[in-house]
């Protein structure tokens, strides 16, 4: 039998990215959870946790983790069913989800804000491209993500959201500077775009759709959704931006959409376990609703 609170301290130290911090949340001394987390480790014979400034989960670790969440799901069904075992606990459940950054970015904390509102569950967003985001379902790390991936994951359900469609978009005088003489494979392969991090391939594909061919261009690295449209207004670079996000901006004429209609269209899904739909339908019905609504259909 797995300790209970051994795992529970685990979680803790992951959610909380210290030993100090879930030492608090259990209302122990650090040592106390240090000492359950190595006798856990020592009786299952692998580390669950990578210790570091934030301690993190190993790949056995986020199994665990993601065991204790589905336990702490069952609890709160418990607890509804027979009230008076609502005492025992006072540690809400978090419930963690992935999703792209261009989603959080736009729509998708509308999404579930109706959910945060009517439950007691906390959520945990994990932020990851919307093509490895289903990777968190396969290893157990989330009940739920957005993707691009259509292929139902092991144990998940998936449901059609809508397709995010993006704007290659730069300001009028980056667009006068670098575009002056027309959209080429050889012009973009000149001019400074901005990627989001190595996972990041909307520009490449906007590249190949417009111009057919696999374009090496240089580019700024900017993590960030809202930098993306701020940086391409500033005219440090030409991206590929959520249509929701530059529509003010073109209509101001502080951005130029570089070649008008040629639009990149990324459908999304909601993928999330059996388990979890079964027992938070009010989730994704939710973000379905609101997928549905925001997203082009």
């Amino acid at each position: 039998m797995i300790d209970y609170p051994a795992a529970q301290a685990v979680a803790l130290v992951v959610e909380t990215g210290s030993f100090e911090r879930a030492a608090r949340a259990l209302n122990v001394t650090p040592s106390a959870v240090s000492q359950r987390v190595k006798q856990l480790e020592e009786r299952l014979g692998v580390v669950l946790i990578e210790r570091g400034n934030p301690c993190t989960a190993t790949e056995n670790g986020a199994w665990l983790c993601g065991h204790i969440a589905h336990v702490g799901v069952l609890e709160s069904e418990l607890m509804q069913q027979m009230p008076g075992l609502r005492g025992e606990t006072e540690r809400r459940v978090t419930i963690s989800i992935a999703a792209n950054a261009d989603s959080v970015g736009t729509w998708f904390l509308g999404a579930i804000a109706p959910f945060t509102r009517g439950s007691e569950y906390l959520v945990n967003i994990a932020i990851d491209d919307e093509g490895h985001t289903a990777e968190w379902l396969e290893r157990g790390r989330v009940l739920a993500a957005v993707t691009s991936f259509g292929e139902p994951v092991r144990g998940c359900r998936v449901t059609p959201l809508g397709v995010l469609r993006y704007q290659a978009t730069a300001s009028p005088e980056f667009c006068a500077r670098h575009f002056a003489d027309g959209v080429t494979a050889a012009v973009l392969a000149q001019a400074p775009a901005l990627t989001f991090n190595h996972k990041d391939r909307l520009q490449q594909d906007w590249v190949r759709q417009v111009t057919g061919e696999a374009v090496v261009f240089p580019t700024h690295w900017l993590p960030s959704t809202q930098g993306f449209v701020d940086a391409s207004v500033a005219g440090i670079g030409w991206a590929l931006n959520p249509v929701s996000l530059v529509a003010g901006h073109l209509s101001a004429g502080r951005l130029i959409e570089i070649v008008p209609g040629a639009t990149l269209d990324v459908p999304l899904f909601w993928q999330v376990s059996r388990f979890a739909a079964d027992r938070l339908p009010e989730l994704t019905r939710s973000v379905v609703a609101a997928g549905r609504q925001e997203l082009v259909q």
